[in-house]
């Protein structure tokens, strides 16, 4: 198999394309997103109690303008709602053309393993088999070359980014929070650098956005992003200096990982179990990667994080 063509699926979060469309990119795959919607009858069901059928998804929407001369190849799908797509999908592509098609679900599927040909899950996950390749963090989208591109366009010395994410069901992410966080910011952070830039993610609310433009409106040295431009992202993570991220998106802290810089972590309230997310602080602790906020802002060092194309040499190694 030369040419690699790739269906990608997932309900559209923006974590989960960053982590589909990463692997894509990393396999050197044309890729085209498809996005699922499932029988709100249906969407309740865990994958593993949901009939492996085309009733349960937007089966017919996806497949009526498949071009027989570039049908896919491989399925890459992440996320609760892309499981029973991913197996559907891939049965009928067997059954009605005469190829070789493999599907990879990236996180815990939930289901038997054997549904696909490979599971990508981070190591705090602890899940194993034949098939099920480990990753230090979430895979993304973000490669090494576009933060070493956008460094050339740095203007300013000591910058730093806070990468801010949104509410989720470990974490309220409520306003009093953010707002403790940013004095916390601004009487231990701002004095040593010359640039503050802050970027907001599409799940950040729109009241913290307003408290933010608020709060900083007569201050030339900040600047608030939110955009939700890829491109100006990807900027603010190469241009820093020291970056903060909150501690609600492990596909955020991983993603600022490949820059290399020092990364302290604002910690949130979780309001149900988060043993999940701080298992996954304790290993990036472990690699030195990150500190939590109120640690000392001494320099560190460490190994950029580049899993994605990692795992993508490893998925080529067994395909191609």
């Amino acid at each position: 198999m030369q040419n690699l063509n790739a269906w990608l699926l997932t309900e559209g979060a923006h974590g989960m394309v960053s982590q589909v469309e990463g692997l894509a990119k990393a396999l050197n795959a044309n890729f085209v997103h498809q996005k699922i919607i499932y029988n709100s009858f249906l969407s309740f069901l865990p994958p593993k109690f949901s009939p492996k059928n085309r009733i349960v998804f937007n089966f017919d929407e996806i497949i009526k303008n498949v071009n027989p001369s570039q049908i896919p190849n491989i399925f890459i799908s992440c996320g609760r709602k892309s499981v029973i797509s991913s197996i559907v999908l891939k049965q009928h592509f067997i059954k009605n053309y005469d190829s070789k098609f493999y599907n990879i679900h990236i996180q815990d599927p939930k289901i038997n393993f054997n549904y696909f040909d490979f599971i990508i899950a981070p190591e705090h996950d602890g899940l194993t088999g034949g098939n099920v390749f480990s990753s230090k963090g979430a895979i993304h989208y973000i490669s090494n070359e576009e933060i070493e591109d956008a460094r050339q366009t740095k203007k300013n010395k000591n910058v730093l980014a806070v990468i801010l994410g949104g509410p989720n069901k470990y974490y309220n992410f409520s306003l009093k929070e953010l707002k403790n966080i940013f004095t916390y910011i601004d009487q231990h952070f701002l004095s040593n650098f010359s640039q503050l830039l802050i970027v907001s993610s599409r799940r950040t609310p729109e009241a913290i956005n307003s408290y933010l433009i608020d709060r900083y409106k007569n201050d030339n040295k900040v600047h608030l992003d939110n955009s939700l431009n890829r491109e100006n992202y990807i900027k603010a993570l190469a241009h820093a200096d020291r970056i903060i991220v909150t501690s609600d998106s492990i596909s955020m802290i991983s993603e600022a990982a490949t820059t290399g810089s020092p990364i302290h972590i604002a910690q949130l309230n979780p309001v149900k179990n988060d043993y999940r997310f701080m298992k996954f602080l304790n290993l990036f602790r472990d690699l030195n990667i990150v500190k939590l906020l109120d640690e000392k802002q001494e320099n560190w060092t460490y190994d950029k994080l580049y899993e994605t194309k990692r795992i993508a040499d490893l998925i080529k190694n067994k395909i191609l």
